[in-house]
């Protein structure tokens, strides 16, 4: 591009600290040759990206097109490459208004150009409500969920393994294997909720199926309901195979359509994610509405470091992951449940636990790279490795958390039937 190299485009907003090189379509590059980090930008859509999007979005879709790469990159695992990148962050810096304008200048001598979005990208949030699904609603809920997780169970299978477990597992040591930390971690929510066998249980988003068949071998009836059809399919299958049909059962359905109540316990697990904030009082109210007295419930979901953060998650999160997702402080959360009613008798923060999860998905993706490709296509394969890792760092940075809330439904004469010390108090475990 005349005018301004890319690489000069870069020192706008970058200082050369000798950590990265950039090599360029047109022939310039920035910084040394022997730097542990090269990055390859391939042709000028990837720049137009950038300029139409200068955020997340934008090198998104410039590195799910391809238009982006990296030598050092595993698209599978791409969470090395990703760290090095955020250790730089001390060296980006505002491009003075001469430079930004010599900038914009040179890209408009070769046309304004809006480059194609990525053909997996979903609509923008404008795009759904002219379309007529609104957030949070029954209609726009079945349609975003649809969107994530109708894929393709094989897929998901890859990087999540036999358990069929999207959410947290939990690990006494980082050696453990995936299936072994995720049965402790529905194990745990069991053993919190203190169902027994023969008492009834609600499983609120409840995937494949891994706590129905899981509660079902315990005795318990629960009942699962989700509205991904895949899932649902997958579930009672895996009910069927396991000859608990008369214990457990999966529904496509909402959660606010389930008839029946008076359950002795309900979990909802990575499900409010997608229940947005403002809904949380209804929400929670559904909840409280479909407990015994003395029921129990276990919520368990990511949550915002700090409530002054802000509730959506990007707009690359928004168009490609969890459209309408959103995400509240532990406090927050915490506010809403004691206030439609029920008491927090344990709240649990399993950060570190969902970083070791996340790693264990990314390795399984780069191990299994050339059937999920095969799958789901290039572009696909890599969103999943670029969501994964990129969910792993914002664990460990501490910008992300998760936490479980144990809640009690009181009676007239308040919570006193549930336990004093249960045995998982002290963290000790039946494993």
């Amino acid at each position: 591009m005349a005018g301004m190299t890319v690489a000069d485009m870069i020192g706008l907003f970058a200082d050369d600290t000798g950590q990265v090189n950039v090599t360029a379509f047109d022939g310039s590059t920035f910084g040394p040759d022997d730097a542990p980090l090269h990055l390859i930008v391939k042709n000028s859509r990837a720049v137009y990206y950038m300029v139409e999007h200068p955020n997340d979005l934008g090198l998104a879709r410039a590195y799910l097109q391809g238009d982006i790469a990296s030598p050092e990159i595993l698209p599978g695992d791409p969470y090395e490459v990703f760290k090095r990148l955020t250790e730089l962050e001390g060296s980006f810096h505002r491009p003075d208004s001469i430079g930004l304008a010599k900038m914009l200048s040179t890209v408009a001598k070769h046309g304004i150009r809006h480059p194609e979005r990525p053909a997996i990208e979903g609509p923008s949030k404008l795009r759904r409500i002219i379309e007529g699904l609104l957030p949070h609603t029954k209609a726009g809920d079945a349609a975003t969920v649809s969107y994530h997780y109708d894929q393709s169970n094989e897929f998901y299978r890859l990087f999540l393994g036999p358990s069929m477990t999207y959410t947290c597992a939990v690990f006494n040591t980082p050696d453990d294997s995936l299936e072994e930390a995720e049965e402790r971690k529905l194990n745990l929510v069991l053993d919190k909720l203190g169902v027994k066998a023969g008492e009834r249980m609600l499983d609120i988003g409840c995937g494949w199926g891994s706590m129905e068949v899981l509660a079902a071998k315990r005795g318990i009836h629960v009942l699962g309901v989700t509205l991904s059809q895949e899932q649902v399919d997958w579930a009672q299958d895996w009910i069927r195979r396991e000859g608990l049909e008369d214990l457990a059962e999966v529904r496509l359905m909402d959660y606010r359509d389930v008839p029946e109540g008076d359950f002795d316990a309900i979990c909802s697990l990575g499900m409010m994610e997608h229940v947005g904030f403002k809904h949380y009082p209804s929400y929670f109210k559904e909840i409280l509405d479909k407990l015994k007295p003395n029921g129990t419930l276990l919520n368990h979901q990511i949550t915002r470091t700090r409530s002054t953060d802000g509730k959506t998650a990007g707009q690359f999160i928004d168009r490609y992951i969890f459209p309408d997702g959103e995400l509240a402080s532990p406090g927050e959360i915490e506010m809403v449940i004691q206030d439609t009613g029920f008491e927090v008798v344990n709240q649990e923060n399993l950060r570190q636990h969902y970083a070791l999860t996340l790693h264990q998905w990314n390795k399984n993706l780069q191990d299994h790279w050339d059937e999920a490709v095969a799958m789901v296509g290039e572009p696909k394969a890599r969103l999943w490795g670029l969501y994964i890792a990129g969910s792993a760092l914002n664990f460990e940075l501490n910008n992300i958390q998760i936490h479980q809330f144990l809640c009690v439904k009181p009676n007239k004469e308040g919570t006193d039937s549930y336990p004093l010390r249960p045995w998982w108090y002290d963290g000790s475990s039946r494993q």
